[in-house]
């Protein structure tokens, strides 16, 4: 044990204090530490949140624009299939009946 001096007593009220001041601090730096916690899984989930919204409107913009190209497509279709129903058709007697089925496939391809 130190011998009592002015000095020691100071010493040892100095170390007293810093001790209950670290021990009186720590609930309040371990909220801190909670609350930072708490906000950095909240950011991360919102960020997650953000990222799964981008991605569904990606896959709607793709579903989209596959819908319009089937509806553009359509008209293709139909021409297709009028083609194969004059082919699978039986001849034509005159020649005038022939050029028309052959100006209605035309029109109906957009050539």
């Amino acid at each position: 044990m130190a011998y009592p001096t002015p000095v020691n007593s100071q010493i040892t009220d100095a170390v007293t204090q810093q001790n209950l001041m670290v021990l009186g601090a720590a609930s309040t730096i371990a909220m801190g530490s909670i609350y930072q916690s708490a906000a950095h899984s909240m950011s991360i989930a919102f960020a997650n949140a953000v990222q799964t919204q981008r991605q569904a409107s990606i896959c709607a913009q793709a579903a989209t624009n596959q819908g319009v190209m089937q509806v553009y497509e359509m008209g293709s279709m139909v021409s297709a299939m009028a083609t194969t129903r004059i082919a699978h058709k039986a001849p034509a007697s005159n020649s005038l009946e022939n050029a028309l089925v052959l100006l209605v496939a035309l029109k109906l391809l957009k050539l």
